[in-house]
């Protein structure tokens, strides 16, 4: 029983509970879902339970096996959080910069509730890149201004690397502004919010730790992520949060396990071009409502179009909000970019999501989840095999970044290598350690070492795919930092890849892609 109301009648509080009973026996799971509930008046509420029953898979769920879904390859690197303050000071607003010298380094900054609601109209001092004795030379009004505010909080942080950088974010986020580099726009989302949806921000925004930022410019990426298609997705390969229970956005489960639609399932020019001008225009259309009006927000679009969906009566309130927001239009513009998603995954025979039938909506969840699980697995053997749909070939593939940092560190120049995006286990912080010499003689960075296997396979895979010459077990190694005896995995991961073609070994105990 994953959600239930629990009301404790002594203390008043009310919230929410998930209950699970196990037996050694092999028996068919069941699973109860809240139904209905209501308030009866009294200490209780009145609960009606949905059942359903079959094989109980990982996640405690029944029916399509979404926590079997593995991470892409074609997704990785470009999915990354932003960037975690751990001091005050580094937020400022306009009146604040007056009295600073750092206009340059001050970039508008977003956190979840600036999409969901309204934007704070807040910006970050981001000195990034600068070491203590240049903003003090530099800007030393703004260095005095951290030194203030930012300092004495970080001097009794217990992480060296806080303490010590202290004029500094606390995690800094070099995988994503590495991914973001050079982009005129990017894709974001709240990782905990009511109602998914992804927009385009510009490149000069700084997105908060609150936020997912995906390093592509491309509307039919938006598009394909603003369907209800990736929407139940995330919502099945998710998490719960907070008292409000909302949907939480897990990179690893919710997007790099997802398989977006290709020329194998259908997907033709003229759609993509269809799925481009969609997105655009619910992009632009959302943000025009919200110019306009100042009642406007996201959340309260999307709470009115869910009851016109489901044809639910509109308070005052609600309707005002319609008229302020257009909300039919943009039901109009999720209808049509839904149908032109199906099409692209070759689905058109499910038809619309029948939002006013919660059984018949329940069972289109179900069928779409299979397919997409059996796509899923469709797409993790192509990349066994080698065969990677890329999602900015120019910027994930190994090959194509090895062969862009060639030429400057042939020449003596390892700065590119430095800028190269290291690959990160979904929403862990930053933890890589200072660069260390390699057995090529590039200078190159250190990777956290993933925690799962999969996401150590692809971690070596890249490493050596990016390495200009071959690598012994000891090179390679020095390509990671972590904890714990982790080195002795690197043997049968080496030997797995070589089984599976990603890795050759020569006479040497050499290794290379």
């Amino acid at each position: 029983m994953p959600d239930h109301p629990w009301v404790d009648s002594a203390q008043g509080a009310a919230v929410r509970i998930a209950m699970s009973v196990g037996t050694m026996e092999t028996v068919d799971g069941r699973l109860l879902t809240v139904g209905e509930e209501r308030a009866t008046g009294t200490e209780e509420m009145a609960v009606r339970l949905e059942e359903r029953s079959g094989v109980m898979h990982a996640d405690l769920r029944i029916g399509a096996n979404v926590a079997a879904a593995t991470p892409l390859l074609s997704n990785s690197i470009v999915g990354n959080r932003g960037v975690q303050m751990l001091a005050p000071g580094f937020v400022v607003n306009s009146d604040d910069m007056a009295s600073l010298d750092a206009r340059v380094l001050a970039k508008s900054f977003r956190n979840g509730k600036d999409l969901t609601d309204r934007p704070r109209g807040v910006l970050a001092l981001d000195t990034y890149g600068l070491t203590e004795d240049q903003l003090r030379r530099e800007y030393p009004a703004t260095y005095q201004w951290l030194l203030i505010r930012a300092k004495p909080a970080r001097d009794h942080n217990p992480r060296d690397s806080y303490r010590l950088g202290w004029w500094l974010f606390g995690e800094n986020q070099p995988a994503m502004r590495a991914a973001l580099r050079g982009l005129p726009r990017y894709i974001a989302t709240p990782i905990t919010a009511r109602h998914r949806n992804f927009q385009f921000m510009a490149p000069d925004t700084l997105a908060d730790q609150a936020l997912l930022t995906i390093a592509s410019d491309d509307a039919s990426v938006l598009g394909v992520l603003s369907s209800r298609l990736h929407t139940e997705w995330a919502l099945a390969a998710g998490g719960r949060l907070g008292v409000g229970n909302d949907p939480r956005y897990n990179k690893t489960r919710c997007f790099e396990t997802f398989p977006f639609p290709h020329d194998d399932t259908g997907l033709t020019p003229e759609l993509t071009a269809r799925i481009r001008t969609l997105a655009e225009q619910l992009d632009a259309h959302r943000k025009a409502r919200q110019a306009a009006h100042e009642a406007v927000t996201l959340t309260g679009l999307y709470n009115v179009l869910d009851k016109l969906r489901r044809n639910e009566p509109l308070t005052p309130k609600d309707k005002l909000l319609h008229e302020q927001g257009l909300v039919s239009v943009l039901r109009t513009l999720h209808d049509e970019l839904d149908a032109a998603v199906l099409a692209a995954y070759g689905w058109n025979d499910l038809g619309s999501v029948p939002w006013a039938d919660e059984a018949a909506r329940s069972a289109w969840t179900e069928t779409l989840l299979e397919r997409l699980v059996a796509l899923n697995a469709r797409r993790a053997a192509e990349e066994a095999q080698g065969h990677i749909r890329w999602l900015r070939p120019e910027f994930q593939d190994p090959a194509r970044r090895a062969a862009a940092a060639a030429a400057p560190a042939l020449a003596g120049a390892t700065q590119s290598a430095l800028d190269l995006p290291a690959t990160e286990r979904a929403d862990e912080a930053d933890e890589a350690g200072p660069s260390a010499p390699v057995a090529t003689g590039v200078s190159a960075p250190r990777q956290p070492w993933p925690a799962e296997l999969p996401a150590q396979m692809r971690a070596v895979a890249e490493a050596l795919s990016a390495a200009p010459a071959a690598l012994d077990e000891a090179a390679l190694a020095e390509r990671f930092s972590g904890r714990g005896p982790w080195k002795k995995r690197l043997p049968q991961i080496l030997q797995t890849l070589q089984a599976l073609g990603r890795a050759r070994c020569d006479e040497a105990q050499r290794w290379r892609a």
